[in-house]
């Protein structure tokens, strides 16, 4: 008797403490992520997470009250190494284990994959690709985080061939994103007027060494290298191209960025005449020089590239989503949201002022485009460039 006394006491004390940890754990709501932890393009995938745990520790920190309770944001991050089949994986475990109401993926490849069932299985798709055909499939559950890589383009090719010539190596990666990168571009640099004299995509995420591939792409005497992928393996292929001799330029497909380039190349001497996207920490406006100084502080020092602060801005639109729509789990009402969202985030949460979803679930901004000129990068005026 004595002794079951004294069970019913430890129950008795054990059962408060056991219902805190219930509610706790029913307290929680998670984000997910599949991406490149590992292999060639592992730094960029850990920029993309790092703007997620960024975005769900300010949140966190400020107080994420949804429908008049309060959760704690957990970003669950699992490997893919960049492989549309990992990704397919992945989302089942986040979704039937974590059970998370979105999951972010920063590869067309895998974005396509989740496609293929993520309405049926009622999770919100948060995809940082600029991949246009991501949007033009009619998924409800999508939100595409980058404006179209199709607006950067016309820019490219015009400076590029203005100041280099018209003759273009091909030489990008070979995934997915950058085979429609390519299927885009090309046609457009021969409806400019120029040629394309060699065609040879290497496999970014996997070799270390390109100089077979760029040297099969220098045979063909071009003036202009159409070139990227991850930002390290894009710095070694204009590494090795000007070891090679290459004089001419480099247009930089918008996966890659400039000042992750400069790190591998040894600044930005070998990447003069090249033009891309504008780094984060090369935009003068203020509430970007702000963005890059927290993360700085939190990052020991690291300058943060747009992996980081689009995907930061997609978690705290996201937040905002749920509680406009009253929900941590309808991916639906959340998702239906995400405009007025996007919309009602503090300057300081939009480093690059997305200002807008559009019905398809497309993101809308003003695209920042720079060029290297005298070893600096410099911003481009893009009326000026468009001729307006």
């Amino acid at each position: 008797m004595r002794l079951n006394s004294t069970i019913k006491t430890v129950f008795a004390l054990l059962l408060p403490l056991l219902g805190v940890q219930a509610a706790y754990a029913q307290d929680v709501v998670k984000i997910g992520y599949s991406g490149p932890l590992s292999g060639g393009a592992a730094q960029y995938g850990k920029n993309v997470l790092a703007g997620m745990e960024m975005a769900a520790s300010e949140i966190n920190a400020a107080g994420f009250e949804v429908g008049g309770k309060k959760y704690k944001l957990v970003i669950v991050p699992l490997d893919d190494k960049y492989n549309p089949s990992e990704t397919a994986i992945n989302a089942q475990r986040l979704v039937q284990e974590h059970k998370t109401p979105a999951i972010l993926v920063p590869h067309s490849g895998g974005s396509f994959a989740l496609q293929t069932n993520n309405e049926a299985q009622k999770y919100l798709l948060l995809s940082y690709t600029s991949v246009p055909q991501v949007t033009a499939r009619g998924n409800k559950l999508t939100l595409r985080i980058p404006p179209e890589f199709t607006t950067y383009i016309d820019h490219f090719i015009k400076h590029a061939m203005g100041k280099y010539g018209k003759s273009l190596a091909i030489a990008n990666a070979d995934h997915d994103y950058a085979k429609t990168w390519t299927a885009a571009f090309k046609p457009a640099w021969e409806a400019a007027g120029g040629k394309v004299v060699a065609e040879n995509p290497m496999s970014y995420n996997r070799a270390t060494d390109f100089y077979s591939g760029v040297s099969r792409a220098l045979a063909g005497k071009p003036d202009v290298m159409f070139i990227g992928g991850a930002s390290e393996p894009t710095g070694l292929v204009i590494k090795q191209a000007r070891e090679l001799g290459f004089k001419g330029g480099f247009v930089i497909i918008d996966q890659a960025k400039m000042d992750e380039i400069s790190k591998v190349t040894g600044g930005y001497a070998m990447l003069e005449g090249s033009i891309g996207v504008l780094p984060l920490v090369e935009n003068n406006g203020p509430h970007v020089k702000n963005f890059v100084e927290r993360y700085r502080k939190i990052a020991a020092g690291r300058d943060p590239s747009t992996e980081v602060s689009l995907n930061y801005t997609a978690v705290h639109a996201t937040a905002i989503a749920m509680k406009l729509a009253k929900t941590v789990s309808d991916a639906t009402a959340i998702r239906a949201q995400l405009d007025k969202a996007m919309k009602a985030l503090p300057p300081a949460n939009n480093p690059n002022d997305l200002d807008g979803v559009a019905e398809n679930g497309g993101s809308s901004a003003n695209i920042q485009v720079g060029v290297v000129e005298g070893g600096k990068v410099r911003p481009v005026n893009l009326r000026a460039a468009a001729g307006k």
